[in-house]
């Protein structure tokens, strides 16, 4: 193959597509619609999938210099240093030697760590800084942030009812020292200083009924929800799979096996740090008869689409995150419950029932800390969990018709124990 020459890279025209020319060991000369000529050198970092690295703008940067800065970049490959990850460790070297103010710091340090967070949790992490520190002691220096007024900042947000979130925004403030240290910037975390300082969040739980009569009452209620059809069988389907809210809207047809009855929740998609997202099991969820019916129903108006609740703007987005809990108030349970407090309901439940405490932790997605343990109770509990589940949506049938047996059977269980 012949090299690319600088004639070659003047003359190139553009397509109606972007296309490389090849200029020797990973260079290329991409040439995009537009006519913009890019140089960019393709490379692969410890066996891992390969990867692109911009070298500047043709003819800015002309051909022997690309060429010597591949060839700089190189060395850096052979020598086991990823051109990519050294390129922001200088920028971000840059950026701290000009402006070392806790919000610069930061925010680089925010850079740095959101890559391996969902990109909810990013938001709320950069949120709650630039809401309740930086307007504070952004300003600041950070070698000379001092633990009194680390201390004013968490109070002032604990004293408007925010404790957790002072918390948390504490374990941020400690990581951001941390980095700072890292890159000579402070000598010690102030943040450290004041632990225990504020007084410990109180445990929330989700609102939720767990009286058989009241969950019997809003099960006929949710029958007569007389809103959009894919709203209502969400919300019929909440209580029969207890699955997170976040799971349910983001499920796709392709997962369900309605014929075997299982639904295969994708590792991507269950509770856990990004990073171990990628590499997570699924998550096996055993389809009562009740359940089945209703997906059977629901395809009928969304299985031509990949959602099987889309959004009313787009097809391609799921429904909002506030549906179900909308249409709860709509009903009249503004504060009683929320989409997530179905997993409480029935997890009170099944537990007071004397179903096994493993097999309704292995159905509500918990973690197991024991890892062995957890894999064994993985493949253990399948067919258990199915019985679990057709039990529940039995026992929820029940209560939606009113049986007052199961009322004062559950009553004179709950008096037994008193």
């Amino acid at each position: 193959m012949t090299e690319l020459t600088v004639l070659a890279a003047r003359n190139a025209k553009p397509r109606d597509t972007m296309y490389r020319l090849a200029a020797g060991k990973g260079l290329y000369l991409q040439v995009m619609p537009n006519g913009a000529k890019y140089w960019r050198l393709k490379y692969r970092h410890l066996k891992k999938q390969p990867k692109m690295i911009s070298l500047g703008v043709f003819p800015q940067v002309g051909l022997a210099e690309a060429r010597t800065e591949r060839d700089r970049l190189r060395q850096l490959i052979d020598a086991g240093i990823d051109p990519s990850t050294q390129r922001r460790a200088d920028r971000l070297a840059r950026e701290l030697a000009t402006e070392n103010n806790f919000e610069a710091v930061g925010r680089a340090w925010f850079s740095e760590k959101k890559s391996g967070w969902v990109d909810s949790y990013a938001r709320g992490v950069i949120s709650r800084l630039e809401n309740n520190v930086f307007p504070w002691i952004g300003a600041l220096p950070i070698a000379e942030v001092t633990a009194p007024q680390i201390l004013v900042t968490m109070q002032r947000i604990h004293e408007r009812g925010a404790t957790e979130t002072a918390h948390r925004t504490r374990n941020y403030l400690s990581e951001i020292f941390r980095f700072a240290i890292r890159s000579g910037l402070a000598e010690r975390d102030p943040a450290a200083d004041v632990v225990g300082a504020i007084p410990a969040a109180e445990t929330f739980h989700f609102p939720t009924l767990t009286e058989p009569s009241d969950i019997g009452g809003l099960l006929r209620a949710i029958d007569g929800y007389r809103g959009t059809y894919i709203t209502r069988y969400a919300l019929k389907l909440s209580p029969l799979l207890f699955t997170r809210p976040g799971e349910l809207r983001y499920a796709e047809w392709c997962e369900f096996d309605l014929t075997s009855g299982f639904w295969t929740v994708p590792g991507m998609r269950l509770k856990m740090r990004k990073a171990k997202k990628a590499k997570a099991e699924p998550h096996v969820v055993p389809l009562s008869r009740q359940a089945v019916q209703l997906l059977k129903e629901l395809h009928a108006l969304t299985g031509a689409g990949r959602l099987l609740f889309p959004g009313e703007r787009s097809s391609d987005r799921p429904m909002s995150e506030n549906t179900v809990n909308a249409a709860l108030h709509t009903l009249g349970y503004k504060g009683k419950i929320v989409a997530h407090g179905f997993r409480h309901m029935a997890s009170t439940a099944l537990n007071e029932a004397g179903w096994d405490k493993d097999a309704i932790e292995r159905q509500l997605a918990h973690k197991d800390k024991n890892r062995v343990r957890g894999i064994y109770n993985k493949a253990k509990y399948v067919m258990e969990r199915r019985q679990m589940m057709q039990a529940w949506s039995d026992y929820l049938d029940r209560l939606r018709l009113g049986d007052e047996a199961t009322m004062r059977r559950t009553n004179r269980s709950k008096k037994a124990a008193a």
